[in-house]
């Protein structure tokens, strides 16, 4: 018997924390280890069961013309639609303006985090909702479930003022009927519950959970950000030293010394330089007597005499005669 599962991903908001890279790009389609975040997000649901059909509903809005672009031609063999999120009014605006798409069981992934988890757990769920989280060692900065003495989820507590629960929710929610969770945000709506304009997720689920929701927790030791510059070089480090680098390809290059983990992509052109560790190198990129270690240059991006570390560099930016640190944005010239 097949099964389908719709998967919403809100990608409505302006990225500011990740500027100047979201001047020109939104901060899903930034890459780290290789590929964009959306990608790795999207490897997320490889683990789904095999036998189960999945819809997306991404929730887009400022340039999310490229996104769609990018979905549309990476995953031709997905079903996507795409709402727009023209005010970015919070996570249950986003769902509540893809109702119309949602039925059944659905998934609701936030696309700025990055999580290892095995999704085939899901066949054989007796639960009617699971919360992803990860035990941290001060919740106070994040949105926590509070769990009974059995681990089910009694509520969601946003930003909490205490330390006893330390199940923060890492922004991936399974529910089994997608028509429930619509319901509630349209009671959280009516009751007007929002912060500083946002209608936030935790709300509605907390409106289920008093209407009777059975919700566990799911633990998940692998969790994480790609928001700003210094977590997503640090998801960059993750991520090559796990199994998304290619050292034996990126060594075997002339004149070039390879301090692995890194990746190289086969088009870019490296020439008499160090790269690594720590190191993503887009396609068509030229980095010339250079030395590069914990940094990221994506798509055509030139690199000239230079020596960077914890460094961005966005698509087709040319960087020369520069060491140390630098954050240029998509087309960025810093040349000597």
């Amino acid at each position: 018997m097949t099964h389908s599962i719709k998967v919403v991903i809100p990608m409505a908001g302006l990225g500011t924390r990740l500027r100047p890279h979201t001047w020109s790009k939104p901060k899903q389609l930034i890459s780290v280890a290789g590929k964009s975040v959306l990608d790795h997000v999207l490897d997320t649901l490889s683990t789904l069961p095999p036998d189960w059909q999945i819809e997306l509903i991404n929730i887009v809005g400022y340039l999310g013309d490229q996104i769609e672009a990018h979905i549309r031609s990476r995953y031709p063999h997905l079903k996507a639609n795409f709402v727009i999120q023209e005010d970015p009014r919070g996570q249950s605006h986003a769902i509540y303006l893809a109702r119309q798409h949602l039925s059944g069981p659905m998934l609701m992934v936030f696309a700025d985090t990055l999580i290892e988890t095995d999704l085939k757990i899901l066949a054989h769920e007796e639960a009617d909702a699971v919360a992803w989280v990860k035990p941290v060692a001060d919740p106070r900065r994040f949105g926590v479930a509070v769990t009974d003495a059995q681990g089910c989820v009694r509520k969601i507590i946003e930003k909490p003022q205490t330390m006893e629960n330390n199940l923060a929710v890492v922004g991936f929610y399974y529910f089994r009927s997608a028509e429930a969770l619509i319901s509630a945000i349209e009671e959280q709506m009516q009751r007007g519950l929002e912060l500083k304009g946002e209608y936030f997720l935790a709300d509605a689920i907390n409106i289920m959970l008093e209407r009777g929701l059975k919700m566990r927790t799911e633990k998940v030791d692998v969790w994480l950000d790609a928001g700003t510059p210094e977590t997503l070089l640090e998801t960059n480090r993750y991520l090559l030293s796990n199994g998304r680098g290619n050292n034996h390809l990126a060594a075997a290059r002339e004149g070039v010394v390879v301090i692995p983990p890194v990746f190289i992509h086969p088009t870019a052109e490296v020439i008499n330089s160090i790269i690594g560790p720590y190191v993503s190198i887009g396609a068509g990129c030229r980095v010339e007597r250079s030395i590069l270690s914990d940094s990221i240059l994506e798509d055509e991006a030139r690199v000239t005499d230079v020596i960077l570390e914890n460094s961005m560099v966005g698509r087709q930016a040319h960087i020369q005669r520069r060491a140390g640190m630098i954050n240029a944005g998509d087309q960025t010239q810093v040349l000597l």
